[in-house]
C-alpha cells in the first residue's frame, strides 16, 4: 500500500525511505481519440518497471462529447463511448485501462475538463474514477484538488511502524493545473513568475494546462531567524505537456485553425534522494533530479 496520508482535500503527505521517483504527467485527455495511448502506456509501464509513483495533475479526461455540450464533435469520440451512458462509459473503461497502474498512482488532481463536467453536468467523474479504481484494485489512489500540496517526507533511516519519523527531510511540491493560455512565445513562463510572487516555502511548482514541456530553476533568499542566517533556496518550476496529439500534420481542426503548432507529448521524471553536504558530514539535503519523459521524434 502506498504510504500517503490525506491531511485535507488538497494537502497530502507521502513518506518514503532513501530515495523515491515520481512520474509527473498531466493533460492525458485519455478518452479523446487523439490521445497517444501507446506512448502513455509506455511511460506508465516504465514507471511500474522503475518502481516509480505516478501523479496526474489534471485533465486525465477530455469528456467534452456529452449531450448538450456545445464543444461536442462526433470526430472526437471513441466508439466505446458513443452510447447513451457517455460519462459512465468513460469512467468504466478508464478503470479497466488503468488497473495495471493502480498500485503506482499516488495522486490525481482536477483539471478544467473535469471541473467543466461538474459545472455543466452536475457529476464528478474524477471522484467516481478514483473511488471505483480503489474499490476494484484495493489501491490507495488519492484525489487531490485543482491545486494543492504534495509534502514528501524522505527518511534516511528505515521507517518503523508506530515510531515518529524524526530522521527525515521534506520536499514540498505545489501543484496547480493551470489557467489562461500559454502564449506562442512565452509558453506559460510568465505564469510561473506570477505564481512565484504569490507563494512561498515550496521546493517545486508544477503546472500543466497549456500543453508545453519545460523546466527552470529560480533562486530565492530567505532569512532564517533560528540560525540568524540568510539562506539561498532553489525553487524548481516545471510545466508538463500532454498526450493529446491534435496537430495532425497541420491538416485541419480546432487546434490548427487557431494557428497553433505541434505540441510536445509527455511529462517529467522526478527523482528525490538524500545527499550529504560536502561542507559537513552532519548536514543532509534532498537532491532533486528532473528529466523529461517524452517522445523523441
Amino acid at each position: 500500500m502506498i504510504n500517503i496520508t490525506r491531511i485535507s482535500s488538497n494537502i497530502h503527505v507521502f513518506e518514503a525511505y532513501g530515495e523515491v521517483e515520481f512520474l509527473l504527467i498531466s493533460d492525458l485527455h485519455w478518452d479523446n481519440p487523439h490521445c497517444d495511448r501507446q506512448l502513455l502506456k509506455n511511460h506508465l509501464d516504465e514507471a511500474v518497471r522503475r518502481g516509480a509513483y505516478i501523479i496526474i495533475n489534471g485533465d486525465l479526461f477530455c469528456a467534452m462529447q456529452g449531450k448538450g455540450d456545445f464543444r461536442a464533435s462526433k470526430d472526437d469520440i471513441r466508439p466505446e463511448h458513443n452510447n447513451g451512458r457517455y460519462l459512465d462509459s468513460i469512467v468504466d473503461t478508464a478503470v479497466d485501462w488503468f488497473k495495471p497502474y493502480a498500485q503506482n498512482i499516488v495522486l490525481v488532481g482536477y483539471g478544467n475538463h473535469e471541473t467543466g463536467v461538474i459545472k455543466h453536468k452536475e457529476t464528478d467523474i474524477l471522484e467516481r474514477f478514483v473511488a471505483t479504481l480503489n474499490y476494484a484494485c484495493k489501491s490507495n489512489v488519492q484525489l487531490g484538488g485543482y491545486g494543492g500540496v504534495l509534502h514528501v517526507n524522505l527518511a534516511w533511516m528505515p521507517l518503523k511502524e508506530g515510531e515518529p519519523h524524526g530522521n527525515n527531510l521534506s520536499y514540498i511540491i505545489h501543484y496547480f493545473h493551470g489557467s489562461g493560455g500559454g502564449g506562442p512565445v512565452t509558453k506559460g513562463v510568465i505564469q510561473d513568475q506570477r505564481l512565484l510572487a504569490s507563494i512561498e516555502n515550496y521546493d517545486m511548482t508544477w503546472m500543466g494546462h497549456v500543453h508545453e514541456l519545460y523546466e527552470h530553476t529560480n533562486i530565492v533568499n530567505r532569512y532564517e531567524p533560528r540560525f540568524k542566517k540568510i539562506k539561498q533556496k532553489p525553487v524548481r518550476q516545471i510545466r508538463t505537456a500532454t498526450y493529446k496529439e491534435e496537430w495532425n500534420d497541420g491538416k485541419m481542426g480546432f487546434h490548427v485553425e487557431r494557428g497553433r503548432g505541434p505540441k510536445p507529448l509527455g511529462g517529467y521524471w522526478l527523482k528525490l534522494s538524500i545527499e550529504r553536504d560536502v561542507r559537513s558530514d552532519f548536514v543532509r539535503y534532498i537532491y532533486a533530479e528532473v528529466t523529461p519523459c517524452t517522445r523523441f521524434y
